[in-house]
């Protein structure tokens, strides 16, 4: 899988509105070919347009952040159910770091949302399109404008820079590794 850390958001990536969430979009903007993972950092506005989750839809719920870390992965085929259990690793695997990180703070993970006591520090949807798994993620840098009582890499003292590329390098190196199972199989 390849993996890019944009340090500087080009215009596409200024804000997360949820537009960003379709196929061939890292290889359209950032010439990554086939299985590949986006992050960055901006604020996120998820507009009713570009809402992929029907029960935020019907609710007309705010997906907002004035400051999140973001992580954007196609993979292919399309396969929702992989992509969930993919979303779900992803949560686990950053839950996992943040803990190594802030060894003190309380964390759970509840299906695909990761928690810092009662204050929720991510947002995530895995979707398919006619081609391929698509996955969003983003973990609040900041609690600021969010509609929800949030928790931030802020408050743990952890620099999304840093924590952005080891969750690329982690995930990357899960996903192969994943892929590799299923390619030294003697089949039945």
């Amino acid at each position: 899988m390849k993996t890019l850390y944009v340090s500087s958001p080009t215009k596409t990536l200024k804000k997360y509105d949820g537009s960003q969430l379709r196929p061939l979009f890292s290889y359209e903007h950032f010439g990554l070919k086939g299985n590949a993972m986006l992050s960055w950092v901006a604020p996120t506005d998820v507009t009713l347009t570009h809402m992929v989750d029907y029960e935020d839809k019907i609710e007309e719920s705010k997906i907002c952040g004035d400051k999140m870390l973001h992580f954007m992965i196609e993979f292919f085929p399309a396969n929702l159910s992989t992509g969930v259990m993919a979303q779900r690793l992803l949560a686990s695997i950053i839950k996992d770091l943040v803990q190594a990180k802030a060894p003190k703070a309380t964390l759970s993970r509840k299906g695909d949302d990761i928690y810092v006591g009662q204050g929720k520090l991510s947002i995530s949807i895995a979707s398919v399109s006619a081609v391929s798994t698509l996955i969003h993620f983003a973990v609040n840098i900041t609690n600021k404008g969010t509609p929800v009582k949030t928790a931030s890499l802020e408050d743990l003292k952890i620099k999304p820079d840093a924590f952005a590329k080891e969750v690329l390098k982690a995930f990357s190196s899960e996903f192969e590794d994943v892929m590799w199972a299923t390619q030294k199989v003697k089949p039945l």
